[in-house]
């Protein structure tokens, strides 16, 4: 019984706990694996536990362009002094576009993608948080494949 109430409090506890939800957040978001590397983020809070975070991915090489928009809900629980966990869904589109003058002349194509994130950040003293995370879909359309991003986020808060 002392188990139960235990494990009763401390769930109500961590839903009644919030995180320090900045009202606004700009930075970077550094990704690798399939991703498109640097991405332009953005952070909205709306309430102590919950933002919206909306990323811009843009990339330009010879021949090759594309760039992505992801937006993505999360809800914020705090960890310990200034780390906090987060997770949510979210969405993607984008577009790429292919054109060696040779074989793939005016090759492309458009898709949407669903997706999940998780991840832990740090607010320090000063406008600053660091943030990793890991955010793996499923893209949909003429896409390149599933999309499987682990990033390293970069941003000053407001």
């Amino acid at each position: 019984m002392k188990k139960i109430i235990t494990i009763t409090l401390i769930l109500t506890l961590s839903t009644v706990m919030s995180a320090q939800i900045n009202p606004h957040a700009i930075g970077m978001r550094f990704g690798g694996s399939n991703s498109f590397g640097a991405e332009i983020s953005y952070q909205r809070g709306f309430t102590g536990s919950n933002r919206l975070e909306v990323d811009l991915g843009l990339r330009a090489r010879p021949y090759y362009s594309s760039f992505a928009l992801t937006g993505v809900y999360q809800w914020v629980w705090p960890i310990q002094n200034s780390f906090q966990w987060y997770a949510g869904p979210g969405a993607q589109i984008g577009s790429w576009s292919y054109d060696d003058d040779y074989k793939y002349k005016g090759d492309g194509g458009t898709w949407l993608a669903i997706m999940g994130q998780i991840g832990v950040e740090y607010q320090f003293d000063f406008p600053l948080q660091l943030s990793i995370d890991l955010r793996p879909g499923i893209a949909f359309g003429n896409a390149y494949g599933d999309i499987f991003d682990l990033a390293l986020g970069v941003r000053y808060t407001f």
